[in-house]
């Protein structure tokens, strides 16, 4: 290279190590040493050089943060290791029993924990490949996410690259993965949906829709626009959690320049949690950025591994979520809402109220037992609570303000249909019987395509009202009959966007069987039972031919869930759907074959084995025809009992069942 040539690169190459320096200061310190033009001017300096020497630019260059035309729609990835979600706790007795549950598998009292704000955005996971912002990555459904590389690197708190000295001092390889929350600071929040109501566009309802609207947007120069914040609370590498430290890996990701939330400790007992819980509660309205709650984890990654998960939560973590916050407001009508199983629910219409950083104008009654409970009428003034994704509801009527005289009445006829309005006996709720009910058919549509069923993105409200008030769907079945033309008969929809509709739908027919079996909607089979119906039967043939006691040899299933199922079935309408999915749809699944030692006997696990996680050793019991259930009763053949074994110990003793340990456990499981 030419003395002049290397001299040129080497000023472009230290003048990006200034700008990107002042950007960590700027949006991740928030310690800006040098004004905004002062900035400005640098940037524009390293735009002229560029454009003059076109052949040195490099993606990961503070001028190619946004650039390129907008994209037609994101791509589907999935993720090294799912993004679970995690369990709740909303009181001091239920993290006490978390905690104790902790110390009681992991064989130990003690533990360490960091403790977190829990920030209230949309979740992503960024992969770097040689130190370089490779992808990012949506949380999706957990399992697969979107690819929004594009609008990630618009975010100025996202490294586009880190050095190799910077990642060796930080004692992190060149490839990593680093998830965290994407968060709209409160301030940007006001100040987006200002500029909104300037537009005559509606508002957004809270940062964390705006965050997930704006993460989503198919053009990175609007994105590039309203500043999003990434604060990263994970490090992985290789698609295991990384180092052996959580309170490492935060100091690592601090260390190569992510931004880090410094509100976060180490503690050692649960009262030390607890503490920590009521001292953020106090910051919280002062925060410039939503939370609702902390999330708390064991600070040691190989305890997590050997602590493990749930069905969809880590054993190793949990959210403690403050409680809901509450506005007073006037009831100013009550409708009815008809879901997708015909129930319908009483819905009050409000006075638009804001309630922690959300405007609320419906609340749900649930049934008219909780109506005649709380004596609500319309025109009452009511206390209203929402908290986390919970849907806001009316908690009591004010008696201290005016109150309503209108009273409500359940209809006799569905609103949507006119069909019988019945209750059925020893039943809350009211249900439409009206098989062909648009309503159930609107509402059926949009669960089998939501992302935790069939993943079929772009099928929202909107669009699925105009398909059922056109007749181009009557069932989920016509979702996979539909074509470009008939979709470019409804409003606002153009030739992209049909295609796009059209990969989705296609693409979903790959889903497994047991989110098919989930996508049917029957009644008590939620995503975890679905699992083990597809686990069990292997096939749609043998779930739809099952009868009520086969039904119940289901890990979870019950008499109540076998009745639901069987009855499902049985209808000749119900079985007709599903023979018409059969062509669509992925219809097998692989069978889990298992042996028939401990046919038909029952186990309780408690305390810590010495060889077996309890995940371990439940899989080998049902492995072998045996069936673990979480409460001990006369009908418990054997209580499996580690160290610490608890309560459960004395009450097994109490009923005269078998107690036995690991090892006799093991030799039931193989007897030969």
């Amino acid at each position: 290279m030419p003395a002049k040539a290397h001299d040129t690169a080497a000023d472009i190459e230290k003048l990006r190590d200034e700008i990107r320096r002042h950007e960590h200061l700027y949006y991740v310190l928030d310690a800006p040493e040098i004004p905004d033009a002062e900035f400005d001017r640098l940037m524009q300096q390293l735009k002229k050089l560029e454009a003059a020497h076109a052949e040195l630019v490099t993606p990961d260059s503070p001028t190619q943060r946004v650039g390129g035309k907008p994209r037609e729609g994101f791509l589907k990835v999935e993720h090294s290791r799912p993004m679970l979600s995690l369990d709740n706790a909303y009181n001091e007795q239920e993290l006490r029993d978390w905690e104790r549950r902790v110390r009681e598998l992991a064989g130990t009292d003690k533990i360490d924990y960091v403790c977190e704000f829990k920030l209230d955005g949309m979740s992503m996971a960024l992969t770097y490949r040689g130190g370089k912002l490779e992808k990012g990555v949506t949380r999706g459904d957990g399992s697969v996410g979107e690819d929004v590389t594009s609008n990630v690197r618009t975010m100025r708190s996202v490294p586009l690259s880190i050095a190799a000295s910077v990642l060796k001092k930080a004692e992190v390889p060149q490839d990593f993965e680093a998830r965290g929350e994407v968060i709209i600071p409160a301030k940007d929040f006001e100040r987006m949906n200002e500029d909104r109501e300037r537009q005559n566009l509606s508002r957004f309802a809270n940062p964390r829709n705006a965050a997930a609207g704006t993460i989503r947007t198919l053009e990175p120069s609007i994105v590039a626009q309203r500043r999003l914040d990434f604060y990263a609370y994970f490090l992985l590498v290789g698609g295991r959690y990384y180092p052996e430290k959580h309170s490492d890996a935060l100091a690592a990701l601090k260390a190569m320049g992510f931004k880090v939330n410094p509100n976060h400790t180490l503690a050692h007992n649960v009262d030390e949690l607890l503490a920590f819980i009521a001292r953020s509660e106090q910051m919280r309205d002062k925060l410039p950025y939503e939370i609702d709650g902390i999330v708390i984890k064991v600070n040691s990654t190989r305890l997590q591994e050997r602590l493990g998960f749930t069905g969809k939560a880590p054993r190793w973590a949990i959210a403690y979520k403050y409680a809901a916050r509450s506005g007073v407001t006037q009831v100013e009508d009550i409708k009815v809402q008809v879901g997708r199983t015909g129930k319908l629910t009483p819905v009050a219409w409000l006075k638009p109220v804001p309630i922690g950083g959300t405007t609320v104008s419906r609340a749900t009654l649930h049934n008219e037992d909780e109506i005649e409970r709380l004596g609500v009428k319309i025109g009452d003034w009511v206390m209203v609570e929402r908290g986390g994704d919970v849907i806001p509801k009316v908690v009591k009527v004010m008696e201290d303000q005016p109150r309503g005289h209108k009273k409500f009445h359940f209809p006799e006829r569905c609103p949507e249909c006119d069909g019988h309005v019945v209750r059925a006996e020893g039943e809350a709720d009211h249900r439409c019987v009206n098989a062909n009910c648009p309503a159930k058919l609107r509402e059926s549509i949009l669960y089998f395509a939501a992302r935790s069923v069939m993943n079929i993105e772009g099928m929202g409200e909107s669009l699925v009202n105009q398909l059922c008030d056109r007749g181009l769907v009557k069932d989920i079945a016509d979702i996979y009959e539909l074509t470009e033309e008939k979709l470019l008969t409804l409003e606002r929809i153009g030739k992209k966007s049909a295609q796009n509709l059209l990969n989705e739908i296609e693409q979903s027919r790959k889903q497994p069987l047991e989110r098919v079996i989930y996508g049917l909607g029957i009644r008590f089979v939620g995503e975890r039972t679905a699992e083990f119906l597809a686990e069990h039967f292997g096939s749609m043939n043998a779930l739809m031919n099952a009868s009520v006691e086969e039904l119940q040899e289901v890990n979870e299933v019950g008499p109540r869930i076998a009745e639901s199922i069987h009855e499902f079935f049985a209808e000749p309408a119900n079985r007709k759907l599903v023979e018409r999915l059969r062509q669509y749809l992925n219809f097998t699944g692989k069978k889990k074959e298992r042996g028939t030692a401990l046919a038909g006997k029952t186990f309780v696990l408690t305390g810590t084995l010495p060889n077996y996680s309890r995940d371990a050793a439940k899989q080998m019991i049902e492995d072998a025809g045996g069936k673990v259930v979480g409460s001990i009763s006369k009908k418990t053949d054997y209580v499996v009992a580690g160290a610490d074994p608890g309560s459960k110990l004395d009450k097994a003793k109490e009923l005269g069942v078998a107690v036995i340990g690991e090892e006799e456990m093991l030799k039931l499981v193989s007897p030969t």
